[in-house]
C-alpha cells in the first residue's frame, strides 16, 4: 500500500468529528491493505510509528520540506517503515546529521501530502481524531471480529501491528488465547473517582480499601533470579531500581507478576514529594549513589501472574490472598476489607495523617481489566485533581517575563483530540517555569505573537475548587482556582484524564448542590 492512501485517510478523519465516519475510513484502509501492511496501516493510523522516537524535532523536518517533493505518489508503507527503521538505528557521532540525511531522502520521494502526513507521525502530531482506542475498535470491524477481544490482547501485548495481524490471521480464538507473559508488561489498570467514602461503598459494596500512595507505578516481573521492573507507560527501568530488584529476588515465587508502588520515604516514615521520587526514574549513572542519598521503599497491591497461572480474570479477593502468602507485610500497602463508613473513614483518616494521597476502594470481586478505566477501581483524594494536558502557554510577565508561563490546560477527549478547560499559572515555582520553558519550546508545533502552542504530550496534575460552566472554551466548563500540583512524568497524554470524567464531577456537585441531604 502507499503511503498516499494513508495521507488522504488522515486528511479525511481530520474533516470529520462522527465517530461511526472514522471507524468506517479505517476499517476500510486496513481491510484494503496488503497482508504485509496491515499491521503498519493501524498502526500510523494511530500515530504511531513502531521505532517509538526518532530523536529528531519537528522544526529540523519543516526545514527539510522546503524542499520539494515527487509530483507523483511512490512511496510504499513498507519502505516508510524501512526508513524510519534505519534512521532510529543510527548512533555515534554525527547521527543528527546522517538521520536528516535519510529523512531528506524520504520526503523528497514523498508528495506533499505525503510530507505533511509523515512528518506529523514523526513528531507525534498527527491530530485527526483517531486515538488507539479508536483504531482497535476498526481493526476489529474489519477483520470481523468482536470488539472486546482486539481490546483485551492489545491490552495484553501493546502491540497494534501485531494484534492487526493475529485478528485477520487467527480470528476470535488467536487474540483470545492472547495470556500474559513474562517481561511483556501490560498496561495497568486505572481506577475512577468518588467524593467521598460513602460514595465509594454505595457503589462497591463491601469493599478493599488501600493507602494511596503518591509514588510511581511499577509492575515487577520475576522468573527465578531474572527481575525486570516496568513503568505505567511500559518502559523498563530495572537499572534504576536496586531495591526493588533484590525485594523481588528475596520472595517465595518462581514465576511472578507484580502491580505495586515505589515511593522515596523520609526517616520518620512520611513520603517525599512525587519529584523527589522521580528523581530515580531519571538517573542512568551513579544509581548506587543516589540510592544512598534517596532510598526508594516498594509497595506491593496486586498480584497478576503466579507460577505459569494468569490471574486476570481472577476476583479481587482472591488476588489479595495470593499475594498476602508471598509478601511481607511491610512491603505490601496498607489495606482494610470492610462494608462499614465510619470504618473506611477512620482508615482514610490514618492514611491522610501519614501524609498519603487518600484511598483506594476496589470491589471484592473485581478482576483486573488491565488498560482500563472501571467503576471496580476507585480513588479517593481530598484535594480535587485532574491529570490535564497542556496545550500552549502564553509568555509571561512581571517577574514570570522571558518565560512561558500561562498553561493552556485540556481534558482528552475519547473520540481524539483535547477539550480545554482553562488556563493557569497558579502554583508554578521559578525552577517549573524554567524546566517548563525548555521543554515547551522543543515540543512547539506554532506560535503567534503571546503562545506557544505544543505538541499534548505533557501531562500535569491541576488542583481546583470547583467546576463552573463557561461559554469560552468548547466543552462548556472551565475549571475555579486551577493551579499547578505537580508534572506527572510517569503518564502519557493517553492516560491523562477524559472530558467525560470532567463532566461527570461537574454534574455530581450540581446534584450535590441542588440536594445537599442526597
Amino acid at each position: 500500500m502507499r503511503v498516499f492512501e494513508l495521507a488522504t485517510t488522515s486528511e479525511q478523519l481530520a474533516k470529520t468529528s462522527k465517530r461511526t465516519e472514522k471507524l468506517k475510513l479505517i476499517a476500510g484502509l486496513i481491510a484494503r491493505a496488503d497482508v504485509s501492511d496491515r499491521g503498519l496501516v493501524s498502526l500510523y493510523l494511530s500515530g504511531s510509528i513502531a521505532q517509538n522516537k526518532l530523536g529528531v524535532g519537528y522544526a529540523q523536518l519543516g526545514s527539510l520540506r522546503e524542499h520539494a517533493g515527487a509530483t507523483e505518489p511512490t512511496l510504499e508503507v513498507s519502505e516508510l517503515d524501512a526508513v524510519l527503521s534505519e534512521v532510529a538505528a543510527i548512533r555515534g557521532a554525527g547521527s543528527a546529521g546522517r538521520r536528516l540525511e535519510l529523512l531528506r531522502g524520504l520526503l523528497g520521494r514523498a508528495t506533499e501530502s505525503e510530507q505533511r502526513f509523515i512528518a506529523k507521525l514523526i513528531v507525534g502530531e498527527l491530530r485527526q481524531g483517531a486515538l488507539e482506542s479508536l483504531v482497535i475498535d476498526a481493526i476489529a470491524d474489519a477483520a470481523k471480529v468482536p470488539r472486546p477481544a482486539v481490546r483485551r490482547a492489545q491490552m495484553l501485548m501493546s502491540d497494534l501491528a501485531r494484534v492487526t495481524d493475529l485478528a485477520f490471521e487467527r480470528g476470535e480464538n488467536g487474540l483470545t488465547e492472547v495470556g500474559l507473559q513474562l517481561f511483556r508488561p501490560v498496561q495497568p489498570m486505572l481506577a475512577d473517582s468518588a467524593a467521598d467514602v460513602a460514595e465509594a461503598l454505595g457503589r462497591l459494596g463491601r469493599a478493599v480499601f488501600e493507602y494511596k500512595l503518591d509514588g510511581a507505578r511499577v509492575q515487577i516481573h520475576k522468573r527465578g533470579d531474572e527481575v525486570r521492573i516496568y513503568t505505567r507507560t511500559l518502559n523498563d527501568v530495572t537499572s534504576a531500581l536496586p531495591e526493588t530488584v533484590e525485594l523481588a529476588r528475596g520472595l517465595p515465587a518462581n514465576e511472578v507478576i507484580f502491580d505495586g508502588e515505589v515511593i522515596a520515604m523520609r526517616a520518620d516514615g512520611t513520603p517525599w514529594p512525587f519529584q523527589e521520587t522521580m528523581r530515580r526514574f531519571g538517573r542512568k549513572l551513579d544509581v548506587e549513589g543516589l540510592r544512598s542519598e534517596l532510598p526508594l521503599s516498594t509497595f506491593i497491591f496486586d498480584c497478576l501472574y503466579l507460577e505459569g497461572r494468569t490471574l486476570l480474570d481472577a476476583p479481587q479477593s482472591e488476588r489479595v490472598e495470593i499475594l498476602e502468602r508471598i509478601v511481607p507485610q511491610a512491603s505490601q500497602v496498607p489495606r482494610l476489607v470492610t462494608d462499614d463508613v465510619s470504618r473506611a473513614e477512620a482508615f482514610m483518616r490514618a492514611s491522610l495523617d501519614s501524609s498519603h494521597e487518600g484511598l483506594m476502594a476496589k470491589a471484592c470481586d473485581a478482576v483486573y481489566a488491565a488498560g482500563n478505566r472501571g467503576s471496580n477501581w476507585i480513588k479517593l483524594k481530598v484535594a480535587h485533581t485532574f491529570d490535564l494536558v497542556v496545550l500552549a502557554a502564553e509568555w509571561g510577565s512581571g517577574r514570570r517575563s522571558g518565560w512561558l508561563s500561562n498553561l493552556h490546560l485540556g481534558a482528552r477527549d475519547p473520540n481524539g483530540g483535547f477539550v480545554m478547560l482553562g488556563k493557569t499559572f497558579k502554583g508554578l515555582t521559578d525552577e517549573l517555569l524554567r524546566w517548563q520553558t525548555e521543554a515547551f519550546l522543543a515540543r512547539e508545533v506554532r506560535r503567534d505573537q503571546y503562545t506557544v502552542y505544543v505538541r499534548p504530550e505533557l501531562v500535569v496534575e491541576i488542583a481546583f475548587n470547583d467546576i463552573q460552566r463557561s461559554p469560552h472554551y468548547p466543552g462548556g466548563l472551565a475549571l475555579r482556582f486551577a493551579r499547578v500540583k505537580r508534572y506527572r512524568d510517569d503518564k502519557t497524554a493517553e492516560q491523562a484524564d477524559t472530558i467525560d470524567q470532567v463532566r461527570a464531577h461537574y454534574q455530581r456537585a450540581v446534584r450535590e448542590t441542588e440536594d445537599p441531604e442526597g
